[in-house]
């Protein structure tokens, strides 16, 4: 499959975090659109259309990436959406559940934490995008 069609919003306010999550998705062929705030990514939201989504956890607020999530859920159902964190490190808080019910209310398909590597973020934006 051509991935050079596929594009990926990135939302995340640690700018250098943010240019390498970008450096890595245009090196696995995939166009990258990135933003450096909530406000900037509900913006991106309203006016385009990804085929994947990559939301950092806390930025503007500490719950910014479900935030977007909803909203993007809500403009675009079918676009599956990735959540990368630290939160978890430094909450201890585990957001991946395997049961439906305790994910109701979240609306990402996947929670990576952060400092993922390149290797194992492509492999879960091809698994995301069914590559």
């Amino acid at each position: 499959m051509n991935t050079t069609r596929k594009t990926i919003l990135i939302a995340d306010d640690d700018i250098d975090y943010l240019e390498q999550l970008k450096f890595h998705v245009e090196n696995f062929g995939f166009k990258a659109i990135t933003v450096g705030s909530e406000e900037e990514c509900e913006e991106a939201i309203r006016s385009e259309k990804p085929d994947l989504a990559i939301f950092d956890l806390m930025m503007n607020n500490d719950d910014s990436g479900f935030i977007l999530s909803y909203k993007m859920k809500k403009q675009h159902p079918e676009v599956p959406i990735l959540i990368i964190t630290s939160a978890a490190s430094v909450t201890g808080i585990n957001f991946e559940s395997e049961n439906q019910t305790e994910r109701s209310w979240i609306k990402a398909d996947r929670y990576l934490a952060k400092g993922i590597r390149p290797d194992q973020l492509h492999r879960e934006i091809n698994k995301l995008l069914k590559i």
